[in-house]
């Protein structure tokens, strides 16, 4: 599937899993972008490798 720059995402998904999606997220009060939006800030969150600590030389000295 390509992959283009804009910011429109085009899936295709089983039509009764798409009814099911949306009743579920009406129940919640989410529209399908928040919910969406959310959870791939979640994922990408997860994924991120997070930095490593560098011991400084403040670190190395010995404190009372």
């Amino acid at each position: 599937m390509a992959k283009g720059d804009s910011g429109r995402l085009v899936i295709e998904i089983d039509p009764d899993l798409k009814r099911e999606l949306y009743a579920t997220l009406d129940q919640e009060g989410l529209t399908l972008k928040g919910w969406f939006v959310r959870r791939a800030n979640e994922y990408v969150a997860d994924h991120v490798q997070p930095s490593l600590a560098f011991a400084t030389s403040e670190d190395d000295e010995v404190r009372p």
